[in-house]
């Protein structure tokens, strides 16, 4: 298939160009390099063999996005384009909203004008806010706590919406926890443009000392240890699950929700620990207050991913902090 990806230079955008190509797909990247930058093309072409197509544009951009999607003759599309980061989303609500939602209504309009009715979508565990029980499965109440969250649950109605209007649409809402790690090559990771917002780029840019201390937020929580616990998954086993989840939509029309996750929970020092061990470097940790719009405890109820996608997540927390501080050292010895 040719394949659409929105925000495929970003961080699991481009894991997941390598697995779909892999796969035999044929991908399109689009993106506005807001978060990422074009050298990624560069090196997914060195990892995959081949050239990688990249378009520049943005997902607010309707008519350009109407344009590649009859250009480049693409079947489906997988959206990762978004603004991510929570602190930043309680700040910035509009922005969010207008990138996050408008965003999203622009693809589907000129989805529907080319007639491309197959959709997986990036969605997040945010939604579900605040668990009422653990581990939590695709049927748990959806009540996202700040603005980043509530934008994907927007966007998720809006596409269950757009699934019940037309038996013809196919859409996959997958719900990630918490991606880390890197390609096992080293040569693309997570790697923002700012100051890193999620903990596995600034725990491996406190081993380098570019920072002196990494800064947890909260040592109060009721958790074994204080700190907040979140199901860490390596960002190639979710790449590995849009793969399923293009082949689950072949098959399976309307919209789908479902959690890729581990199913297990590691708190913020479990996985400072773990990246000592990955990395032979001492981690300097300060605590700090907790920051609004995080819970407590957060991991995953897989199982309807095993049954429905056959798919699982294969690799270990070694493997997550390894490969994330190969990647740093890569990037490291190039700049």
């Amino acid at each position: 298939m040719n394949i659409l990806l929105t925000g495929g230079t970003g961080y699991i955008g481009s894991h997941t160009a390598i697995e779909l190509t892999n796969a035999g797909h044929h991908v399109l990247l689009f993106d506005n390099l807001s978060n990422s930058a074009e050298k990624v093309v560069e090196r997914l072409s060195q990892i995959a063999g081949k050239n990688l197509t990249f378009v520049y544009g943005d997902v607010r951009e309707a008519e350009k996005i109407r344009k590649i999607l009859q250009q480049y003759q693409i079947d489906a599309v997988i959206h990762f384009a978004g603004l991510k980061a929570v602190a930043d989303s309680v700040k910035a609500p509009v922005e969010y909203y207008a990138n996050n939602v408008q965003g999203t209504i622009n693809l589907l309009e000129a989805m529907q004008l080319a007639d491309i009715k197959t959709l997986v979508f990036s969605s997040s565990a945010t939604v579900y806010g605040e668990p009422d029980y653990l581990p939590i499965d695709e049927s748990h109440p959806t009540s996202a706590v700040n603005p980043y969250g509530r934008s994907k649950l927007h966007i998720e109605e809006m596409l269950k919406d757009v699934a019940s209007s037309d038996s013809e649409w196919r859409i996959a809402c997958l719900r990630y926890f918490n991606p880390v790690g890197a390609h096992q090559s080293g040569l693309i990771g997570e790697s923002p443009n700012d100051t890193p917002n999620n903990l596995m780029p600034f725990l491996a840019r406190v081993a380098t000392g570019a920072y002196p201390e990494l800064k947890v937020f909260g040592n109060d929580y009721p958790t074994s240890d204080g700190t907040g616990v979140r199901d860490y998954i390596h960002v190639m086993d979710l790449a590995e699950g849009h793969v399923a989840a293009l082949e689950y939509l072949k098959e399976h029309r309307g919209w789908h929700a479902i959690n890729l996750g581990t199913g297990r929970g590691y708190s913020v020092l479990e996985l400072v620990h773990a990246f000592e061990a990955a990395s032979g470097q001492n981690i300097p940790v300060k605590f700090i207050s907790r920051r609004q719009g995080d819970v407590a405890i957060c991991y995953a109820d897989s199982s309807k991913a095993a049954a429905e996608l056959n798919w699982r997540a294969r690799r270990d927390l070694a493997d997550m902090c390894m490969s994330a501080w190969l990647f740093q050292k890569k990037t490291d010895s190039e700049s």
